[in-house]
């Protein structure tokens, strides 16, 4: 009997560890878009902001805008200023970058991030409207 006690325990303290586990987890993630799914987003999203973390963005951008260059901090020095509250569209001309400036966005806090998969390039080949001004 007391060895089924045991066993029970055992179990029922196995439950709340993957329990508290899954819990800590839980933190919320960047979803990827396909160009036209993004350019959804921007049609049908009046307070979207879009973020072009890349170095390149006097070379061309998706209309609107704006740049926080992910490699040399200034994403970092913006994000304490940017409204948790709104949806963000993260892009640049590297995956590497574009995730890295989502995840950055996710760790701060921001649950509505959003990254344009393929990335610049994919909206070009998409023949969607950009900036080179």
């Amino acid at each position: 009997m007391k060895k089924i006690s045991l066993l029970f325990m055992a179990i029922a303290f196995i439950l709340v560890i993957v329990g508290c586990a899954t819990e800590v987890n839980s933190m919320p993630e960047y979803i990827d878009l396909t160009p036209e799914e993004a350019k959804e987003l921007i049609d049908n999203t009046p307070d979207l902001i879009i973020i072009d973390v890349s170095p390149y963005f006097s070379q061309g951008r998706i209309p609107g805008a704006v740049n926080y260059y992910v490699g040399d901090g200034s994403l970092d020095d913006a994000i304490p200023s940017l409204d948790k509250n709104k949806a963000y569209l993260v892009y640049c001309h590297a995956d590497s970058a574009s995730i890295l400036g989502a995840s950055k966005l996710i760790e701060a806090g921001f649950e509505n991030v959003y990254r344009l998969e393929g990335n610049y390039a994919a909206w070009v080949a998409a023949d969607y409207p950009v900036d080179t001004n």
